[in-house]
């Protein structure tokens, strides 16, 4: 038996006392997690659409010259906004891109699954003499392979310059109803209806579309973007 001097156990005790302390508070705290604090959480909610339109074109459908949210597709995701149809509509267009362009990037487009594309294309085609046998078999394939992706399809219908002669131009005008009778899909008439020709309505050169007239534009494909949502609704 171990015989301790006089008081010393509480000497023992009063070394001992801060150790029994920090062990009960470690044994409090031991797989405890604080309360949640809702007001600290900063969680941010994507915002859901109804549904989604990509605009693919060259740089009629990109805006070039303007800012991004005075081209088309912009303008167009604000008017049906206003209108109540919860969309997005998201830019596609690439300045510069022919039809043979467009068709490569429809596997890239169709990956991001959208419910509508609006397929604008050929005006760099035909502004290049490209034959318009060929120029219609790129928007044919196009469309077809959306087409059997489930996609719908606004065509948006190009008239060309008369600098290539009568006949292209009668050529190339009459690809788009073609293609849309023959697969059947929503046709846009005149993409630049009211827009083309008119120095007020289009930048210096002449061509692409000023703020003012992409409003027109918006305007005039606006009818047909409704169209098609009825359509997969």
């Amino acid at each position: 038996m171990l015989l301790l001097p006089k008081n010393s156990h509480r000497k023992i005790l009063s070394a001992l006392l801060p150790l029994l302390v920090l062990f009960s508070v470690l044994a409090g705290c031991e797989e405890r997690e604080p309360p949640a604090d809702s007001s600290r959480r900063t969680v941010q909610e994507a915002k859901v659409y109804e549904g989604t339109v990509i605009a693919l074109g060259n740089s009629l459908t990109a805006g070039l010259g303007v800012a991004q949210k005075e081209a088309y597709p912009a303008l167009l995701e604000e008017k049906l906004q206003k209108n109540g149809y919860n969309w997005q509509v998201i830019n596609a267009g690439i300045s510069g891109e022919t039809s043979s362009g467009a068709l490569s990037r429809i596997n890239w487009i169709i990956a991001r699954k959208p419910d509508i594309v609006i397929l604008e294309t050929g005006a760099n085609d035909g502004m290049r003499g490209i034959p318009p046998d060929v120029i219609r078999k790129n928007i044919s394939r196009a469309v077809t392979l959306l087409q059997e992706a489930g996609i719908e399809v606004v065509l948006a219908g190009m008239q060309m310059l008369q600098n290539l002669g009568p006949a292209y131009t009668r050529e190339f005008e009459a690809i788009y109803p073609a293609v849309a009778e023959e697969r059947q899909v929503i046709l846009v008439p005149f993409f630049l209806k009211q827009v083309a020709g008119d120095p007020a309505l289009n930048l210096p050169d002449g061509i692409h579309p000023s703020p003012e007239g992409q409003r027109l534009v918006t305007q005039t494909v606006f009818p047909f973007v409704l169209e098609a949502i009825r359509k997969v609704r």
